[in-house]
């Protein structure tokens, strides 16, 4: 069982190109089954998201499925900071309406 590197779908052993994206492989670019998406991954590109982004671009080329984990992980951690950045924010500007200051 191979992966496409572009897309990361699921191949047959001999195909010599994708029939989801069409990318035409050229020797070594069909990933092996060692490319699995990993949750421990996902954690690690949460926890620090810039470990998570460079791993995803280091990874994409040769694992698109774990680089696809880690850079899930890294999303998911910047999302939550700009929505709690906003969330502080607003709640900081009710407090200080309320106290008058």
């Amino acid at each position: 069982m191979k992966y496409c590197t572009t897309c990361g779908k699921e191949l047959a052993d001999n195909a010599v190109s994708c029939p989801n994206c069409g990318y035409v492989f050229s020797g070594g670019s069909v990933v092996g089954v060692n490319d699995k998406p990993s949750f421990g991954i996902a954690l690690l590109g949460f926890l620090f998201p810039l470990i998570g982004l460079i791993l995803y671009v280091v990874w994409k080329p040769t694992t698109p499925l774990r680089a696809k984990s880690a850079g899930k992980g890294a999303l998911t951690a910047i999302i939550m900071g700009i929505i709690l950045g906003i969330l502080s924010g607003i709640i900081s500007a009710l407090g200080a309406g309320y106290y008058g200051y």
